[in-house]
C-alpha cells in the first residue's frame, strides 16, 4: 500500500449495502488453538495441521436495514480507492460488552493493518455506549484469527464444547475478550 492508499472506514448506508459480502473471502485452516483452565487462568497451545485447507463462510443475508443509524448495533465497512476491502458488525450485548458479530478483510488485504483499523473503530464505537469491552467467538480450527486477536490485545476467557456439535470439523468454539481501562 502506498501512501496515496488511504483507508476510509464509513458506517452503513443504504447505497453501501451491496459491499457487505465482498469481503467474504476464503481463509487459510492451518493448526488448532488448544485451550486448559488450571488454577483460574486460561492458557493455550498451538497444535498445526500437516495439511492445510481454505474454508469459506457462506454470505450472511441479514436485513442490514437494521444496522443503519441504530444505536445498538453497527455495521462499519473499510474502502480504499472506492473498493471495499473490509467490515466489522458490532452490537451491544446484554453484559455490557461490544459483541463482534463478524470482522473479514478481502485475503489480499490481510496483514496491511485494516483489521486493526476495524476493531478500532469498534473500540471507539463500544465506548461511546458506556460499554466495558469488546467480545467476538472463533472457532479453534481457525488459528490464524486467533493469533490476530492475541495480538490486538484480547484474552481467552472461555471455551465450549458444544456450541458446533452439529459440525465435526469444530471442536470447540473460544470466546475472545478485550476489557477496557
Amino acid at each position: 500500500m502506498g501512501s496515496e492508499d488511504k483507508i476510509v472506514i464509513s458506517p452503513l448506508k443504504d447505497e453501501l449495502i451491496d459491499d457487505i459480502n465482498q469481503t467474504n473471502d476464503s481463509f487459510k485452516v492451518f493448526g488448532r488453538l488448544v485451550p486448559s483452565f488450571q488454577s483460574g487462568k486460561w492458557s493455550f497451545e498451538e497444535k498445526l495441521f500437516d495439511e492445510t485447507k481454505d474454508i469459506r463462510f457462506p454470505d450472511d443475508n441479514l436485513d442490514w436495514s437494521q444496522y443503519i443509524n441504530q444505536e445498538d448495533k453497527a455495521l462499519f465497512l473499510a474502502y480504499m480507492n472506492n473498493t471495499c476491502i473490509g467490515q466489522i458488525r458490532v452490537m451491544k450485548d446484554w453484559n455490557r460488552f461490544c459483541y463482534i458479530e463478524n470482522i473479514a478483510t478481502k485475503k489480499e488485504y490481510r496483514g496491511s493493518g485494516v483489521g486493526k483499523l476495524l476493531l478500532n473503530k469498534a473500540e471507539d464505537w463500544a465506548k461511546q455506549r458506556g460499554l466495558i469491552g469488546m467480545s467476538l467467538e472463533a472457532q479453534d480450527d481457525n488459528l490464524g484469527a486467533c493469533r490476530f486477536y492475541l495480538k490486538q490485545g484480547f484474552i481467552l476467557g472461555g471455551v465450549d464444547t458444544l456450541k458446533q456439535s452439529y459440525n465435526p470439523n469444530i471442536e470447540t468454539t473460544l470466546y475472545w475478550y478485550k476489557l477496557f481501562n
